[in-house]
């Protein structure tokens, strides 16, 4: 005992042993002051016991595929069941071998890295991390502390770790881990990683694929996949290594894995990319209105970024598809066609007054000049470049560009509108907004109202055959003045006609016929037009006056898809809608929402039947005909081409039995115009979107059902009534007689 005491009294011995007592005591006070709460709340039994994390909302196409998802933390949960056995494999290989063994802090890891990575500075040791201490951490976050921060969070996530072990059970504590474990790109659970990465189920992941998710915890960044395949891949192989180490997959599978090459389907769930982003994005907005009226059992609302809600949709995501495959295609190749048919003299290069006009109305622009900023120094200003990711069809990136430069690129694209709905309910099948939801936000399906050109036309013939004219009704195509309409004068596009020739209805809409069209109108009237147009579903208050059988009305393009559904829905129109019902997590549905048809019919059968034969003939031999013979469609198609004043917007409506297509092109500053007719016509701007969109159903057998599905065929009285010549000439004495006054009062009431 003497020599004890003795060896104690020595400096060497005696200074080193206070410096560890302290240091015991120290981490001891420290441990019971964490526990106590006094850096904050620790959670208790039965806050573990009621852990609710933050779940995606998801949306589901028609055929329950997952389009997209609104959330904070892009996290869906799963149950152990559906957790494949070589992923739980691979992650107790890697990250928490004993993890059967310990009560939550594996003690006897904790030795090792002490001794082996601290001592001895053997990196090989592990970190000593369990994925119990890990779920307590990423369920909890950590703190920043400003002294001992890493012992305070360690002891917090410990103690944790212990309480979450006495409640839940093994099997529970992995479904909470891979629920909430963050993966890269801001993906939390593994089955939002499993869609994202791979585009399957977590319960669909390959072995590979599973070991390749598991090595990204290590570094999430880092072994990213998306960024680095030959990082991910190697390491894969060290999870590879582990399980075979561990005899969790023998020498031949891990061989086998280890020379298989990495393949990702990669599949981003970001609100600005993927698919349909515009119609993800109406969706959210409808969501969120409808949540208002609904409420949980508690009374609480629903969060769509925290409660995992499922919204099951009306699109059809294959079809998206192939609607945006056409209408990437058709852009890109007009777009160049209508750049090099301005050449030097294009409205947005900075030195036409077009440019000039669009600069000052910036906001930026405004600011400046309300600060006082003499003319000089605004333009100074914007001409200073700057990092700017710039659209392009062929390579987007980040340029160098001045808010003057990304003015003159952003004023040249032309942007587009696109929506196919089932003309029986109004479900919506295809959406497409625009051109590209990360750079052009406004949609041009629920937003925008443009003017509709030509493809009112058909409401003004409905019109007149609803009145009781007959199909076989003709006019001449001669212009005429209309005197108390500032003598306005309308003419036809393309070639002149001849004055002695006159044209029925059918031609005289196949052919689009501006003359007639307003001829018409004046006879049946623009009120009784107006009221047909809102028996149709265009509620909205339009132009009184004659110009209206032309299409100046701003129409929205939804609304007008509704309208133009009853030709094919035996009269009624329909409010296109995309939301079908919405379930909590658990799958019980809260909401389910009905097609809106219209209770009326907007017009007879008769002249259902009428209008459908004389828009078949705009496909067969009108302005459309090039679906035929450009195309080659032999589908049953009616439909009605529209260009508006100044070649300003294309349209197409395309009517097929079971489906019902509108499609838009144009430019969104409205001063900017197509160069020429042949460029801009709705033939050839709007009409090819419907074409190479079909093109793409024709080939998929999977909807033969909408691309055989045939008219029905028209009652005799119908054809009977379109039994005629589709254009006569005067005869002589008509011809001798005929006044040469071109002049007339419009009587449109």
């Amino acid at each position: 005992m003497e020599k004890l005491r003795a060896l104690f009294k020595k400096k060497w011995v005696k200074w080193p042993m206070i410096l560890l007592v302290s240091a015991v005591l120290f981490l001891t006070l420290l441990y019971g002051l964490t526990y106590l709460g006094l850096f904050g709340k620790l959670p208790t039994q039965q806050d573990l016991s009621t852990l609710k994390q933050a779940e995606a909302t998801q949306v589901l196409d028609s055929n329950q595929k997952l389009i997209g998802k609104y959330y904070i933390y892009d996290r869906q949960p799963l149950l152990y069941k559906d957790f494949p056995q070589h992923l739980i494999d691979a992650l107790i290989a890697t990250e928490d071998v004993r993890f059967y063994e310990h009560n939550g802090v594996d003690n006897r890891s904790l030795l090792r890295v002490f001794f082996k990575n601290i001592l001895l500075h053997d990196e090989s040791a592990g970190g000593g991390s369990t994925i119990t201490l890990q779920l307590a951490k990423n369920l909890f976050g950590r703190q920043d502390y400003l002294a001992f921060g890493i012992l305070i969070n360690k002891f917090k996530e410990s103690i944790t770790a212990k309480r979450i072990e006495s409640i839940y059970s093994k099997e529970d504590i992995l479904t909470l881990y891979l629920n909430t474990v963050p993966f890269p790109d801001n993906t939390y659970g593994i089955e939002s990683a499993a869609q994202k990465f791979f585009n399957k189920p977590a319960n669909k992941l390959s072995l590979s694929e599973a070991a390749t998710l598991v090595g990204t915890l290590k570094a999430n960044n880092y072994y990213n996949p998306r960024i680095s395949k030959t990082r991910s891949e190697l390491r894969r192989n060290v999870v590879v290594n582990q399980m075979l180490k561990y005899d969790f997959i023998d020498q031949e599978q891990a061989e086998a894995i280890k020379q298989d090459s990495l393949v990702l389907d990669y599949h981003s769930f970001n609100h600005d990319m993927g698919l349909a982003p515009y119609f993800r994005a109406q969706v959210k907005k409808e969501l969120i209105e409808k949540l208002k009226t609904i409420k949980k059992p508690n009374g609480e609302p629903y969060d769509i970024y925290r409660d995992g809600l499922i919204v099951h949709t009306t699109l059809d995501a294959t079809m998206q598809l192939y609607a945006e495959e056409a209408m990437n295609d058709h852009l890109t190749k007009l777009q160049n066609e209508y750049e090099k048919s301005y050449g030097t003299r294009a409205p947005w290069r900075p030195e036409s007054a077009i440019f000039k006009k669009s600069l000052q109305d910036l906001p930026i622009y405004k600011r400046l000049e309300e600060s006082g900023l003499s003319e000089d120094a605004i333009q100074d200003s914007l001409s200073k470049p700057r990092d700017i990711e710039a659209f392009s069809w062929n390579d987007t990136k980040t340029e160098q560009l001045s808010v003057k430069d990304s003015l003159s690129h952003y004023l040249k694209f032309l942007n587009t509108g696109m929506l196919s709905i089932d003309p029986s309910t109004g479900a919506i099948k295809t959406y497409i907004g625009g051109i590209d939801y990360r750079f052009f936000k406004y949609d041009h399906v629920s937003q925008s109202e443009r003017q509709v050109g030509s493809t009112f036309k058909p409401i003004v013939y409905t019109t007149a055959i609803e009145q009781g004219m007959k199909p076989c009704s003709y006019y001449d195509v001669k212009a005429i003045t209309y005197t108390n309409y500032d003598n306005w004068t309308p003419t036809n596009s393309g070639q002149e006609e001849d004055e002695n020739i006159k044209y029925n209805l059918e031609k005289a809409l196949s052919h689009s016929i501006n003359t007639i069209a307003v001829k018409v109108l004046n006879d049946v009237g623009i009120s009784a037009t107006i009221e047909q147009a809102q028996k149709m579903g265009i509620v909205k208050d339009l132009p009184q006056e004659p110009a209206l059988a032309l299409g100046v009305a701003e129409i929205n393009l939804k609304t007008l898809t509704g309208a133009y559904a009853s030709y094919v829905n035996k009269s009624k129109a329909v409010k296109p809608y995309t939301i079908t019902k919405i379930t909590d997590k658990a799958g019980i549905v809260i909401a389910e929402f009905e097609p809106q048809v219209s209770k009326e019919e907007a017009y007879s059968d008769y002249t259902r039947q009428v209008l459908l034969e004389m828009m078949k003939s705009t496909i067969n031999q009108g302005t459309a005909s090039r679906l035929r013979t450009t195309y080659r469609l032999n589908n049953a198609i009616a439909g009605k081409t529209g260009t508006t004043q100044d070649n300003k917007d294309g349209w197409f409506v395309g009517l097929t039995p079971k489906l019902v297509t509108v499609t838009w092109v144009g430019n969104d500053n409205y001063n900017i115009g197509f160069k020429t007719t042949g460029l801009g016509q709705g033939a050839n701007s709007a009409l090819p979107l419907f074409a190479k969109f079909y093109q793409k159903l024709n080939n998929d057998s999977k909807f033969k059902q909408i691309t055989q599905s045939q008219f029905e065929k028209p009652s005799a009285e119908v054809l009977n009534d379109l039994d005629c010549k589709l254009e006569k000439e005067d005869n002589f004495f008509q011809r001798l007689f005929k006044s040469k006054k071109k002049k007339k009062e419009f009587k449109g009431n």
